[in-house]
Formats: structure tokens, C-alpha cells, sequence
């Protein structure tokens, strides 16, 4: 579903959402009846949390400017401890 603006011009705009591709040129204001035009708009992708508008960036940034590894990893860090046994299972049978 995509969000789609239209200008009533007695109203102001209009935000209605409707399957990609289906919305009409005009449409009648639900306040007031009167035809609103559909306005383009630029998408919505200011809008999303930090890490999704980097993770865009770099998505993009890597078409032109791909990064070339040069060497492996690090092992990264060691395992990990052994979780703490929950008291409350001590009497539960053991296999």
C-alpha cells in the first residue's frame, strides 16, 4: 500500500492509501466533496529510523564504490560463558 496526496482546494490536502499503481488523477474530498488533484510527492524515506536510512546508503553507496576486502576477519570474540543453571529447574529430571 502506498501512501498518495491530493490537494482539495478548499480543504487543503488529502493523504489516502491505496495499492500501488491504482490511484486516480482526482478524487472527491471526503470532507467536503469537492475534487482534490493528486500531487507527486517525493517517497517517504526520511522518515525511517537511523539504521535503515544508513543501511540505504551504503546499499547504495556500494553499486559505485564497492569495498574490496584485503585480508580475513578477526576471529572476533572468544566463546561464549556457559549460561548460569536456573535454580528453580534443580529438581526437574536430568536426561
Amino acid at each position: 500500500m502506498a501512501t498518495y496526496t491530493y490537494r482539495c482546494g478548499t480543504d487543503g490536502p488529502v493523504d489516502v492509501r491505496r495499492p500501488i499503481g491504482t490511484a486516480p488523477a482526482t478524487l472527491a474530498c471526503p470532507a467536503c466533496g469537492a475534487e482534490a488533484a493528486r500531487l507527486i510527492t517525493p517517497p517517504m524515506l526520511g522518515l525511517a529510523d537511523r539504521n535503515r536510512m544508513g543501511l540505504l546508503d551504503r546499499t547504495e553507496a556500494s553499486r559505485t564504490e564497492p569495498q574490496v576486502v584485503t585480508s580475513l576477519p578477526s576471529s572476533g570474540p572468544g566463546p561464549r560463558p556457559a549460561a548460569r543453571p536456573d535454580p528453580r529447574t534443580r529438581g526437574l529430571p536430568r536426561p
